[in-house]
């Protein structure tokens, strides 16, 4: 209930992910035997929510949310930086993942930055999102991971211009209509951690979610909600006048906001330094 309550009160524009995460996440956690551990991939530009939405997630499910002990986050370009290294950092994420699901089988992995990890290392944890009943003697079944990533935002905005483009509403967009191609797009693209992954070959991810790129009225959503999360009263010419600051994409039509929600925050210092 709260996983739903957060996302309906502070995501904005995503209809798809509130859907499939809520249903998904709650599925799993009501399911008490779960033949695999549940794997979401998020896809979308910068600033659209996927990192916003597993802080949600983790909220939901443990106490102290990203805090918890039991919630394990890897940054590529920070935990696993160097292509020469990659081997090791095979060795290194088998050995936490066993010794901390092995502490709590409820375990969350979030891996950020997809799009920035080397081809071919998420595939040593390819074991662990499998139909194994047990592994060694550990049983995964109960843990999550979720991946984000920038990689098949150019399909998901494709997507979504079509239906502007042909007079249809965003929120008419259904998964079908872009998760298998947004699989395919993620699987061929080369400056994707999953390129070629054995994990999309292999159907061990769950979902495929899409983050639509973020509206103009979307972006005052977001700029009303941090102003009133600081304590102040909304004031609407702010709110326009943050919203009017961003970059916009296409460059004719000016629909999306090129960084999303990500800079809202910082401008608000501006106005309420």
């Amino acid at each position: 209930a709260a996983l739903q309550e957060n996302l309906d009160k502070k995501l904005f524009g995503q209809h798809l992910v509130s859907k499939v995460v809520v249903k998904a996440v709650r599925g799993f956690l009501n399911n008490t035997n779960a033949k695999k551990p549940l794997a979401l991939s998020l896809h979308g530009w910068t600033g659209t929510g996927k990192n916003f939405v597993s802080k949600i997630v983790a909220e939901s499910i443990y106490k102290r949310g990203l805090q918890s002990k039991y919630v394990h986050q890897f940054v590529a370009t920070l935990h696993f930086p160097h292509a020469h290294s990659i081997n090791l950092y095979k060795d290194q994420l088998q050995s936490w993942i066993r010794g901390n699901v092995s502490a709590c089988p409820r375990s969350l992995f979030i891996f950020d930055e997809m799009d920035k990890m080397h081809a071919g290392l998420i595939d040593s944890i390819k074991p662990f999102l499998d139909y194994y009943e047990l592994l060694d003697g550990v049983s995964y079944r109960q843990a999550i991971f979720i991946f984000l990533s920038n990689a098949g935002a150019e399909k998901i905005t494709e997507v979504a211009l079509d239906f502007w483009r042909n007079g249809r509403r965003r929120e008419d967009i259904q998964l079908t209509d872009i998760q298998n191609a947004l699989s395919v797009s993620v699987f061929n693209n080369k400056n994707s951690g999953f390129w070629h992954s054995t994990l999309i070959d292999r159907n061990l991810i769950d979902y495929f979610i899409p983050f639509l790129p973020l509206e103009y009225k979307h972006v005052k959503m977001c700029v009303r909600v941090e102003i009133e999360s600081r304590g102040y009263a909304v004031d609407e010419d702010i709110v326009s006048r943050i919203a009017d600051e961003m970059t916009y994409f296409p460059r004719e039509e000016r629909i999306y906001s090129d960084k999303g929600c990500k800079t809202v925050d910082a401008k608000l210092d501006y106005y309420y330094d």
